[in-house]
């Protein structure tokens, strides 16, 4: 009876030796695959997004047209807006942000906007640089290579029917601006030329807005946009092997311990109920007796 006694301890006691291992091994994992909340800043939003009315880059480029019914081997000029998103830390903030323009000057490319905010240790730096498309892929592999990348995307649009359809809207303020102009020397009444020339200012001033936005589509303004944010703080340091151990350690013994006891409580109260379930058994079977 020692002998089967001894055997069952031992295989209840691995199975809570095994039962502690898990645990700690799963706290382990856990460990290096959670990720914890971020501190500072909050790189998953992009600062542009919250500003408006800010300059527009067009680039193009010559694509081909394979079209035998027209004519085989036709060239078009395609319009297309590139934009990257580059989002960095770094501890060294104004050595990276003089890195950051220097290295904007070598490319001949232009800040068209720029935006510093927060005090010392937390300070951020948002830039729109304009860059020549045949430097656009050079440009953007020199910035990442300034502070922590934390955040890198390009997006490329075509922008060539929007271009199209600003030329053909323009055309048509043309040609009602030529009409106006020809009605406007036959002249007429008092009241209908002041109406007509209210209305040749109207089609002016739309033909103005029109070429602002034109103009965005010229050749010597062809850019590629580079949206940089530059986030100051300190370096991050790994979580040593050491530490992990130890803090999965601690938890595995802490959360052990509470359900090692909550099993030996339910335990003891499903005995208690036993017991109890057992007298009462007892008395009624003394009750029968006594009644008979």
């Amino acid at each position: 009876m020692t002998v089967t006694f001894k055997k069952r301890f031992r295989k209840l006691a691995l199975w809570f030796i095994a039962f502690f291992v898990c645990m700690f091994l799963f706290r382990i994992l856990y460990g290096y695959m959670a990720t914890g909340p971020r501190q500072g800043a909050d790189y998953s939003e992009n600062f542009f997004n919250s500003l408006s009315d800010l300059r527009k880059n067009y680039a193009s480029e010559k694509i081909k047209i394979d079209n035998m019914q027209v004519q085989p081997n036709m060239t078009s000029t395609q319009k297309f807006e590139k934009t990257a998103t580059i989002k960095a830390r770094t501890s060294e903030f104004e050595k990276d942000e003089k890195l950051i323009k220097d290295k904007t000057k070598a490319f001949n490319a232009v800040i068209q906007y720029e935006q510093q905010v927060g005090q010392k240790s937390n300070r951020q730096l948002h830039l729109l640089i304009g860059v020549n498309p045949n430097l656009f892929d050079s440009f953007y592999v020199a910035m990442q290579k300034i502070g922590t990348p934390k955040g890198l995307e390009i997006t490329k649009v075509d922008k060539t029917d929007e271009y199209r359809q600003l030329n053909a809207k323009k055309a048509s303020l043309d040609k009602a601006l030529q009409s106006l102009n020809e009605l406007k020397s036959k002249g007429g009444a008092v009241a209908d030329f002041v109406a007509l020339n209210d209305k040749i200012l109207e089609v002016e001033e739309k033909l103005q807005s029109l070429g602002v936005e034109l103009g965005n589509f010229d050749s010597e303004n062809e850019f590629c946009t580079v949206k940089l944010s530059l986030y100051e703080g300190a370096v991050e340091k790994g979580i040593s092997l050491i530490q992990r151990l130890k803090v999965a350690l601690e938890w595995t013994i802490k959360y052990y311990a509470v359900l090692v006891f909550t099993i030996l409580g339910l335990a003891a109260v499903v005995f208690l109920i036993l017991i109890i379930v057992d007298k009462l058994k007892i008395i009624n079977a003394v009750s029968q007796k006594l009644n008979e």
